[in-house]
């Protein structure tokens, strides 16, 4: 279902190290919280994922796994992709921005 989730997972990584970075050189004392919820979007999506891929799996070798189970991981994997493809093209977009800022 979710074909390209690696490259959106290493594009989100790139991204949350980044704000993890800026969070810490600009001494924040709890941490990066952005780049953590970066972090934990991707681990959420991969995990989802996965799930998606056992219950076809589990579909398709007729391993008791029933067709709407199945379709709901499926789906739940697809709408976490989404929302996490979503998500990077706003901070891309916001990064853009920033980047054309004149001071």
């Amino acid at each position: 279902m979710v074909v390209g989730a690696a490259g959106v997972s290493d594009a989100l990584k790139s991204v949350a190290s980044a704000a993890g970075m800026a969070s810490a050189t600009s001494g924040a004392a709890g941490g990066p919280p952005f780049g953590g919820m970066l972090r934990s979007m991707v681990d959420q999506t991969a995990t989802l994922d996965q799930k998606a891929s056992d219950a076809i799996t589990g579909l398709l070798n007729g391993s008791g796994v029933e067709v709407h189970d199945a379709m709901i991981a499926g789906q739940k994997a697809d709408m976490a992709f989404q929302l996490a493809l979503q998500v990077r093209n706003k901070a891309v977009a916001a990064y853009q921005q920033m980047m054309t800022m004149q001071f």
